[in-house]
């Protein structure tokens, strides 16, 4: 498939438009015009990108939860709770995985089962189904602003549905809704499909409708080192302000060592807006999102709630501009709604407690640094094999291995770097793969790696990386072997 990062043609894309919009027979429902009247008429407090602009101004981490149900009354029972119960910032709305793989006439299945059972038998909301007047109904219910959260590799249509239907965040892009989720979807598709995404939220914006655009940060969500995600990020930005989105929020997802993660999003912010400036975007507004930890929980809800205070913690001290929240009962399955808003409730008291302090010292210099010197070198090396064309530098990247998430299900993606803790628990590289890093970065890993097995008294190995992935969920940060 050809593709560059170019602004996508008008009637190339209203050709596109015609074709998508026939997929499923909801999206006969779209107008474009008819949908810039109904966001206008929308009050500024359901506003998402507005929300977050007056946060990132205010220095304050706003709390946004998930959550999903496939019946459209029950969704907004679950909304309403989390937003008075569990005191929400900001709402969600989970899709099924059906509808992530377009698989819509499953979806109706789903639905109808669900009705039949009075019992959810989607895992989220079937967003395409219920077409906009169903997505309507959500927003006219609520007194928040409403993102569409998913895991989509060609997302279209229901881009197209959600934002005619009145939400005004979209998670997601073309290298963060691929590696992480697909097994056999090409790279170059659904780079192509997601510039349809974010031409769609250029056409809103230029039509004086602001949707937030949000990449979706942790990844794989085990073991992420900083400079993988930042890397995607930041080239899913550049992508999405080519297309004309011009409010993105960029995310990380929490590791666990603190100087680390403060050093992760601070960095972020500073490096996305160093790129899209360089290149020309020059009337972006960026901010950031921190993911409570995305790995294993300990299956104890006080245990649990300890790590959710560990990433409310983080967020607060590094400034996010919001933090997507956890539940106690992470280890075991779906949280109630209680639990939900338990979760919400424990952030928010650690967040308001923190939000008049600030964290600075010198390690936290040396990592902010390490980190700037690493994604550089992944995204400078993407556009060196695009030669200057970030979509197509990625697509070679990520064959090449420059790019290379770790734990990652695509077949596109290398699977050659492999991430371990040091002594302090920070995600370090304990095999380099094919990562662009000059000899100084290759040698900082790997003293790291040795410190931690002087100190565990063991060889470097990959038993290393088991006990990491393992480790939280049993109580400790880093997988130290049993003496």
């Amino acid at each position: 498939m050809d593709i560059k990062n170019k602004k996508i043609p008008e009637a190339e894309f209203e050709q596109l438009r015609k074709e998508v919009l026939l997929q499923w027979p909801t999206g006969k429902d779209v107008n474009l015009e008819e949908a810039i009247a109904y966001h206008k008429s929308l009050p500024e407090h359901k506003d998402f990108a507005k929300k977050l602009i007056k946060a990132k101004n205010e220095n304050r981490t706003l709390i946004e939860p998930r959550a999903g149900v496939p019946d459209i009354d029950e969704h907004i029972k679950l909304l309403k709770y989390l937003e008075k119960e569990g005191e929400a910032d900001l709402l969600p709305t989970t899709i099924d995985s059906y509808t992530r793989q377009n698989r819509y006439t499953e979806a109706e299945n789903g639905i109808n089962e669900s009705i039949r059972l009075d019992r959810a038998m989607l895992n989220g909301f079937p967003a395409v189904n219920h077409g906009v007047a169903g997505c309507r109904k959500i927003i006219d219910s609520l007194d928040v602003p409403v993102q569409v959260r998913h895991g989509t590799p060609d997302a279209r249509l229901l881009t197209e549905i959600t934002y005619a239907g009145g939400f005004t965040s979209y998670e997601g892009g073309g290298i963060s809704y691929n590696l992480p989720y697909c097994k056999n979807v090409p790279m170059e598709k659904t780079i192509r499909d997601w510039q349809y995404v974010d031409r769609l939220t250029g056409l809103y914006e230029e039509m004086g409708i602001s949707i937030n655009r949000e990449p979706y940060g942790p990844l794989t969500g085990t073991l992420v080192p900083p400079f993988v995600s930042h890397a995607a990020a930041i080239i899913e930005a550049l992508l999405a302000a080519e297309q004309g989105v011009k409010n993105i929020t960029v995310g990380y997802g929490q590791c666990g060592n603190l100087i680390q993660d403060i050093a992760a999003i601070r960095t972020l912010e500073e490096l996305t807006d160093e790129y899209l400036q360089k290149y020309g975007y020059n009337d972006v507004i960026v901010t950031t999102v921190l993911h409570q930890w995305m790995g294993g929980f300990p299956a104890d809800e006080a245990k649990a709630f300890g790590v959710i205070s560990l990433g409310s913690t983080i967020a607060a001290l590094a400034k996010a501009t919001k933090v997507i929240v956890k539940t106690p009962h992470e280890a075991v399955g779906i949280p109630t709604m209680a639990a939900n808003a338990a979760g919400l409730r424990c952030t928010k008291q650690v967040v308001n407690m923190l939000s008049d302090q600030q964290f600075q010292n010198n390690e936290l210099e040396v990592e902010k640094d390490i980190i700037r010197k690493e994604t550089r070198c992944i995204v400078d090396k993407c556009f060196e094999l695009g030669e200057g064309d970030i979509a197509v530098g990625v697509c070679r990247g990520v064959e090449a291995g420059v790019l290379d998430v770790p734990f990652a299900p695509c077949r596109a993606n290398a699977g050659l770097m492999l991430p371990a803790r040091d002594h302090n628990g920070a995600v370090r590289v304990l095999n380099m793969g094919n990562l662009p890093f000059g000899q100084e970065l290759k040698d900082f890993h790997k003293e790291k790696i040795e410190e931690r097995a002087r100190a565990e008294k063991r060889d470097v190995s990959f038993q290393m990386v088991i006990d990491d992935v393992y480790a939280i969920g049993k109580g400790r940060l880093v997988g130290r072997p049993r003496y």
